[in-house]
């Protein structure tokens, strides 16, 4: 017996531990609702057909509303007429809809309320806003956003968007135009002074968009790989990129190989000429004893590479000429020795006028006084027949390139290497450099008194490189120094790589 008082005793002292301990966490646990009106009264609200009894306490737990702010006026002009509080309270009634309602009492009650699809969600949230429930416009507010593309329904968490450059976009501005942010103006661009009810909002949706393609762009944004099945499923990915203004992502599904050349000693980043952006392009200096303002160009995808690496420029599409002067050494000092080939690149088309705006843009951030006519680089609507590289203060018309040993270049579908015999002029070998010199019978145009050889290249990679300039329009100028070639020398030798049809 003893043992059990003892044991009573116990759970007595500890009952009353545990209640001088609880007891106070209650009490401030109520203090958290304001009293904005009594806790303990029901006031009646009626949306529609259906009455709904609140607390004053689960009304004021959001508040200041429109809830409140209705009951405290009726509250307080009874008691300045001296009435009976609990006779001179009215029914609110509402014109909306009680099945959203219910959610919305749901809240005051307490409970966490979540959107189902994006009509609840477009509901809910509209009828926060109408009824200034602040609590609940915050919540909502930090709420996945729901969108259907393509007629497939899509809930995005917020939090996919975190990444640099992937916010603002599509979604997050559509979403502002009609949703304010706490605090913000409530249905913006309408008059809320006489507003007797939310405006009609669609729930938002993107037709002619492919669903599929959006889940793959969602799948990346969450930080999982896909697989680019073709060149074709890469341009759909990106095209929905930009119609979705995804720039952060975009730029991580840009064709590019990132790699570090160890016989250079440096990270290199290989881009075509038409993904290249100004605000990723710089210039790292390199300087020697024979030329102290040598340097590289450099990129750093923007959002996505924290440090920039040497640019390895990818031209093709047919576009570019060059013109090689045999036996003449090239005025770049490039590659790692051996013999070097001087030419002249002329580019054609659409790449004329990228060529031209890159090497204008690199002259900027070298600080150099433009050498283009007044707005011919930017002019709206200016035909890219009057963009020339000799429009920059970096280039003649024709842009200064070699061809160095480290060169690997195909023509006409064979290898290529210079070669030169001691006290000869450079001459050229196809095939394997181990076989005898094969004579070949080449289009030959007069540049400056000289014989060149002219070729198209269907593809080229070239290292930009910043060099001193004698007598160039500045103190430095560009050169387009290939890393490797895919080219012809003859209209024979194109047709001879010509596919026929399929089908």
């Amino acid at each position: 017996m003893a043992n059990s008082a003892d044991a009573h005793d116990t759970r007595s002292s500890t009952l009353s531990a545990e209640e001088q301990t609880i007891a106070p966490e209650s009490k401030n646990a109520t203090h958290h609702i304001p009293n904005i009106l009594p806790h303990e009264r029901v006031f009646p609200i009626q949306l529609g057909s259906e009455l709904f009894k609140l607390s004053g306490a689960s009304i004021s737990s959001d508040a200041p509303s429109y809830f409140s702010q209705y009951f405290r006026c009726q509250i307080k002009q009874a008691e300045e007429a001296g009435q009976d509080i609990s006779s001179a309270i009215r029914t609110l009634y509402i014109d909306r809809d009680p099945v959203t309602f219910r959610d919305i009492a749901l809240h005051l009650q307490g409970y966490h309320v979540q959107p189902r699809d994006a009509t609840h969600f477009v509901r809910l949230f509209a009828d926060a806003q109408f009824y200034h429930l602040p609590k609940l416009v915050s919540q909502l507010y930090e709420e996945s956003i729901f969108t259907t593309i393509g007629g497939v329904q899509f809930r995005i968490p917020r939090d996919l968007f975190s990444d640099p450059g992937n916010s603002p976009n599509f979604f997050t501005l559509g979403f502002a135009a009609f949703f304010s942010p706490p605090g913000g103006e409530v249905f913006p661009g309408l008059d809320r002074e006489g507003l007797l009810r939310p405006p009609s909002i669609a729930p938002p949706s993107v037709e002619g968009r492919s669903p599929e393609i959006f889940a793959e762009l969602l799948h990346l944004l969450r930080g999982y790989p896909i697989e680019i099945r073709s060149e074709q499923h890469r341009a759909q990915l990106l095209r929905d990129c930009r119609y979705f203004n995804l720039k952060g992502l975009e730029q991580k599904l840009i064709p590019h190989a990132v790699s570090f050349n160890l016989a250079r000693g440096r990270s290199e980043i290989v881009l075509r000429l038409g993904d290249i952006l100004k605000s990723g392009i710089s210039v790292a200096g390199e300087p020697t004893p024979a030329d102290p303002l040598a340097g590289w160009v450099n990129y750093a995808r923007p959002y996505v590479d924290e440090r920039p690496n040497e640019l390895v420029l990818e031209i093709g599409g047919e576009s570019t000429r060059l013109r090689l002067v045999p036996g003449q050494a090239a005025g770049c000092g490039a590659g790692s020795g051996g013999t070097v080939v001087e030419a002249r690149a002329e580019f054609f088309g659409e790449m004329r006028a990228r060529v031209t705006k890159l090497l204008e843009v690199i002259a900027t951030k070298l600080n150099l006084p433009s050498a283009a006519q007044p707005g011919l680089l930017t002019a709206p609507g200016r035909s890219t027949a009057s963009l020339s590289p000799g429009n920059t203060p970096l280039s003649e018309d024709l842009v200064k390139a070699i061809l160095d040993s480290d060169t690997s270049v195909v023509l006409d579908g064979k290898p290529w290497t210079p070669v030169a015999e001691e006290g000869e002029d450079l001459s050229w070998m196809t095939g394997n450099a181990d076989t005898a010199l094969m004579s070949r019978k080449r289009r030959r145009v007069d540049e400056q008194g000289g014989n060149a050889e002219e070729w198209i290249v269907k593809t080229g990679q070239w290292r930009l490189k910043i060099q001193g300039s004698r007598n160039g329009k500045a103190a430095v100028e560009c050169c387009f120094v290939a890393v490797k070639l895919d080219a012809y020398s003859s209209e024979r030798a194109r047709n001879t790589q010509r596919p026929f049809l399929g089908g």
